[in-house]
């Protein structure tokens, strides 16, 4: 088996290839074989391993990476509450989140039940602190902890809309605001320069926890609005939002796709490549066995703590995704949006997938998972499978990747790979491609594509909706109410909402550039220039940043 491009190959190299695991067949055999153990007949076993080698059914990225090794923290991220409003909980916050950190996963955290800043405090006669500045501590701890090396921690924090310190959270990551003392310079303008120089809250994704109260006001919440100026500014925070009986989930993974009330549940993700199965009768059957393998890895995972496991056990939870999407809507011929055949395939999606964890629960005499369904953003993956990411449009038909690697930032040229099948197979216009960035201009249409889709998902969705710059024609202060109707109109139908502003923040790994010159750098990894960061702040010797 070969990858479908030279960088889908690197990718693997550089984070996946070890002993036991030198190729992609051979990581596929042994992944399976060791998470699915005795739980599936050797036919099931040989079928599951082909879908994986073809790429119509692949796990999460911390599965991958576990494969054959003697620990196996396979699932990707951890949820966390902050439990009670008490300098205990303060301490016992932080080491959870140590744990997780350390296993490779990442971690989320709902924070609201800490009092505001200001507050009294009746036993010590001081005056609390409020949440960010735990979320600051954590947000540190995951930068000190550079997972195997060099994987970049990935944290997410919310706060409740009405908490008494949401004007501060709101105004958190305005980096552009937050000058460095001693310079002319602010924190963006160092992210401009260098995307490791830290900054408040750099490791950290921000959100914030809407719930049934909110309904009543809408658009017309003076939190919700500055919400949404922030987020068209900066890309942040973000909307998670929580109706009905899912009021109490606001907990999230790092990138979100993934709810519950309870803390210390846990992710356990793996995606159906739409782009590449045949039809609803093959999708039927890679849900079976993708169901049956996530089930095994629900009982095969180890934890980082005691509480996950008992939490994992009572709930179960299944993050069967998708990616590969908007792949399969180009090869029909259709736009990016949720087409009558395309609810056809999601249907099968969520009734076999349902079905089958329910029965194979009972079979197993396991407790049944409370969820079976998350969209991941599956980025590596997407790459490695050599298709569209998620249920995320192209991003570009050509673009440059900003990475770290080690402890220096490279960056390659990278045509994306559905769209140069689409140019080779059928001299397709490579200017003719719909993209993300094209569909900036008209975010309704990502909006309610997300909505569609989430009409099919029992927990969430990790998209974000590309935008364009802020101080643009289509992004300014005279378009916040207006975009603020917009995503309350379809917040009903969500569970979250993330948006990017072209140029929010410093370093992004993506930019669009011209098909020609990637097509004339394919293959190549350039080596950054390093700034002296000391030097441009006016420092000298060590920072003390």
């Amino acid at each position: 088996m070969s990858f479908s491009s030279h960088f889908a190959e690197t990718i693997f190299l550089q984070k996946y290839r070890h002993e036991g695991a030198e190729s992609w067949p051979a990581l596929c055999h042994t992944m399976v074989n060791q998470i699915c153990a005795n739980r599936l007949s050797k036919s099931e076993k040989s079928q599951l391993i082909k879908y994986i080698i073809d790429m119509k059914f692949i796990p999460g990225g911390r599965y991958l990476y576990y494969a054959g090794r003697k620990v196996r923290y396979i699932n990707n991220c951890f949820l966390l509450r902050a439990e009670y409003d008490t300098r205990e909980d303060w301490a016992n916050l932080s080491w959870k989140a140590e744990r997780a950190l350390m296993t490779g996963g990442g971690i989320g955290v709902d924070y609201s039940i800490y009092r505001p800043s200001g507050s009294k405090l009746r036993r010590t006669g001081g005056l609390a602190s409020g949440p960010i500045p735990k979320i600051q501590m954590l947000n540190e701890i995951g930068r000190h902890v550079m997972q195997g090396g060099s994987r970049r921690s990935a944290l997410y924090a919310s706060l409740h809309w009405q908490h008494g310190d949401i004007a501060a959270f709101l105004a958190s990551k305005d980096w552009h605001t937050f000058g460095i003392p001693g310079t002319d310079k602010t924190y963006w303008d160092m992210k401009q320069l260098d995307f490791n120089f830290p900054a408040p809250l750099d490791m950290t994704n921000i959100s914030v926890n809407y719930d049934d109260k909110w309904l009543k006001l809408g658009a017309n919440s003076e939190v919700f609005l500055d919400n949404v100026k922030q987020a068209l500014m900066t890309g942040e925070p973000g909307f998670s939002f929580n109706f009905g009986t899912k009021q109490n989930e606001t907990l999230r993974n790092a990138c979100t796709e993934v709810c519950s009330s309870d803390d210390s549940d846990v992710c356990n993700i793996g995606s159906l490549n739409l782009a590449r199965i045949e039809n609803k009768t093959e999708l039927e059957d890679v849900i079976k066995l993708a169901i049956k393998f996530l089930l095994c890895g629900s009982l095969r995972s180890h934890v980082p703590y005691p509480k996950v496991k008992k939490v994992r056990g009572k709930n179960r939870r299944l993050g069967l995704g998708l990616m590969g999407v908007h792949e399969w809507l180009i090869q029909r011929n259709y736009k990016y949006e949720c087409v009558p055949e395309l609810h056809e395939w999601l249907a099968v999606y969520k009734d076999v997938s349902t079905k089958t964890a329910k029965n194979v629960s009972n079979c197993w005499g396991i407790t049944r998972p409370v969820a079976t369904r998350a969209i991941a953003p599956t980025g590596t993956i997407g790459i490695l499978a050599g298709t569209t990411t998620g249920v995320e449009p192209l991003y570009a038909v050509a673009y440059k990747r900003r990475y770290l690697k080690g402890t220096s930032w490279r960056h390659q040229f990278v045509v994306d790979s559905a769209a140069k099948c689409l140019i080779d197979k059928y001299g397709t216009d490579p200017e003719s491609i719909e993209s993300a960035i094209d569909l900036a201009n008209d975010p309704e249409r990502r909006i309610k594509f997300q909505a569609d889709i989430q009409d099919y998902v029992d927990m969430s969705i990790a998209s974000t909706i590309n935008l364009p710059a802020w101080g643009s024609d289509l992004n300014n202060p005279d378009k916040v109410a207006e975009f603020a109707q917009l995503i309350a109109q379809y917040a009903p139908r969500l569970r979250g909402l993330t948006v990017y502003p072209d140029g929010a923040r410093g370093g992004q790994p993506l930019t669009r550039v011209a098909y020609g010159e990637a097509m004339s750098k394919i293959g190549e990894e350039f080596v950054e220039a390093s700034h002296d960061i000391c030097s441009i702040s006016g420092k000298g010797g060590t920072c003390g940043i």
